[in-house]
């Protein structure tokens, strides 16, 4: 178990309540790059992760560790209950997602789940997630598709995006027609803009 976040009370507090209920601590971080060179190394099986960190984010951390430490599931611990950024999470291959307003005892919870394979969702969010009317009438993107939308409200261009996804401009440009043609938008801005509002990205 490895637990990361940026303020050195909140790691404390993490690590005793779960070493208190029997789960060991291989390793603490206050930032994302030591996160990932400490989970690299250590191999936990279940890391928890906060969201907002300084260096890499939690996202950018479970993206990461998705290809170089598979077998490490991650928690994100987050004071930022929004359902793009539960999306986002899940998209990165995050297994559990915990609101820091949560008591302590959601956490362990969330992470004796996770260590024997299932995952989790803190309840605030779940019925959120779980609002199916809601989700019918919003365009099915897919991951991909909100991937580029993503980079592309940051300003990245086809071939930028192209270079950090591993695929070719032209499969770039592919995606974002289709994710056009979802959000009924004339023009890539207007496709980002309405992703955007609702809340589709983060």
């Amino acid at each position: 178990m490895l637990v990361a976040d940026d303020h050195p009370a909140m790691v404390e507090a993490i690590c005793d309540t779960l070493a208190g209920e029997g789960i060991e601590i291989l390793g603490r971080a206050v930032d994302g790059e030591e996160a990932l060179a400490k989970i690299e190394k250590r191999r936990p099986s279940v890391a928890v992760i906060d969201l907002r960190m300084p260096r890499i984010s939690g996202i950018e951390a479970t993206r990461r560790l998705a290809r170089t430490a598979p077998d490490t599931a991650v928690v994100l611990y987050t004071a930022y209950g929004d359902r793009a950024l539960l999306t986002e999470a899940i998209d990165a291959g995050a297994r559990g997602f915990v609101l820091k307003e949560a008591p302590l005892a959601d956490l362990v919870r969330a992470v004796q789940l996770i260590a024997d394979g299932g995952s989790y969702v803190d309840p605030v969010l779940a019925g959120a997630l779980a609002t199916a009317d809601a989700a019918a009438h919003l365009p099915a993107l897919t991951q991909r598709e909100r991937d580029v939308l993503r980079l592309l409200a940051d300003g990245l261009t086809n071939e930028e995006i192209g270079a950090q996804l591993f695929i070719s401009p032209e499969t770039v440009r592919t995606h974002i027609r289709k994710a056009m043609t979802k959000l009924e938008a004339d023009t890539r801005t207007q496709a980002v803009a309405t992703a955007l509002r609702q809340s589709l990205i983060a």
